[in-house]
């Protein structure tokens, strides 16, 4: 395990145990730390420079300059899940967790690195840029929220007229300001033949707007290896059974442990496709017919909207009338 690298990454900066000579150092999280740290290391492994793996945790926006730097450089990573870090820290009978020990363990984290966990990262700048902006619209998205709610708070205390003005106002920019970024991710897509053609394909249900099909190729192309059963965990539609000791029950919900942004843009999505699609339309009558409530046949609807998707994205085909497949089939 010389060749491991342990890297344990924060906001400002970059805590490093090299394993060759037991050395820990901290450099700046940017690329002129990641240039210093990478000569550094060359002057160590000399010819075996190119057998180096970094070894580190995602933390979101914090770790992908680094990836992006292993993906430049052409530096084999192995990104490890936080959770199963933590095991294998535990597992070696490490307590006391600070950046340090966290590099020093990860260092030697490699042994249950599984096939094909290693290697040199893959980076696409469109698919980067797309998410950048999915960010910057969910954050303008939360904004324009607050603003109505505050707004409605306002209108029926009948308060300063004033801040209603100007929240009516704000309001207006932010639906602007979602427009615009909705069009540049829209250009992005245009500009490159596969993303257009899986938008395509997802565009080709009926009833799936825009914002719906842009919402879903993002959450396709950020989790690419993802299948149906992940897909439906990462939007927080996979459903948990409640229960506490042995007389409370509440039976079956959905988790919420996903993104909101993909809930909230289906659940509109869900009242279109239940008016204009005839699949998801039969199907939701079936479940009320069945005797599920609303909110849960439309839930139901939700979690096939988004396995039909991945299947047409993973499929490269357009959606028909006489799609079937047994694994899209869902109850609710």
């Amino acid at each position: 395990m010389e060749n491991c690298i342990g890297i344990d990454v924060s906001k400002a900066s970059i805590n490093v145990h090299i394993s060759k000579d037991s050395q820990d150092l901290e450099v700046d999280n940017s690329v002129k730390g990641f240039r210093s740290l990478h000569a550094k290391l060359k002057k160590i492994y000399k010819k075996e420079i190119e057998d180096n793996v970094f070894i580190f945790e995602p933390t979101g926006s914090y770790s992908e300059a680094l990836r992006k730097y292993c993906y430049q450089q052409k530096i084999k990573y192995f990104i490890i899940d936080p959770k199963q870090f933590s095991n294998y820290a535990k597992a070696l009978g490490v307590e006391v967790k600070n950046d340090i020990e966290d590099a020093r363990v990860l260092s030697q984290a490699i042994v249950i690195a599984k096939e094909g966990q290693v290697k040199i990262p893959e980076y696409d700048e469109d698919v980067e840029l797309i998410k950048e902006l999915m960010s910057y619209y969910k954050f303008t998205t939360k904004q324009t929220t607050q603003q109505k709610n505050h707004l409605e708070s306002l209108n029926s205390k009948e308060g300063s007229s004033f801040a209603i003005r100007e929240l009516k106002r704000s309001i207006k920019d932010s639906k602007v300001k979602e427009s615009r970024i909705i069009e540049q991710i829209q250009i992005i897509i245009d500009s490159n033949a596969k993303y257009k053609d899986d938008y395509a394909n997802i565009i080709s249900i009926m009833g799936i707007g825009q914002i719906g099909a842009i919402s879903l190729s993002h959450l396709f192309l950020k989790y690419p290896e993802a299948n149906q059963r992940q897909i439906t965990s990462l939007t927080g539609l996979n459903p948990i059974y409640k229960q506490s000791g042995t007389s409370i029950q509440s039976g079956y919900t959905i988790s919420k442990s996903g993104s909101r942004l993909y809930r909230g843009v289906l659940f509109m999505a869900v009242l279109s496709v239940i008016r204009f699609n005839k699949t998801f339309g039969v199907f939701y009558d079936r479940l009320i017919a069945n005797g599920k409530q609303t909110t849960q046949a439309q839930i139901a609807v939700m979690r096939k909207l988004i396995i039909v998707s991945h299947s047409l994205y993973k499929n490269d085909r357009r959606f028909d009338e006489d799609f079937r497949s047994e694994e899209v089939d869902l109850a609710a």
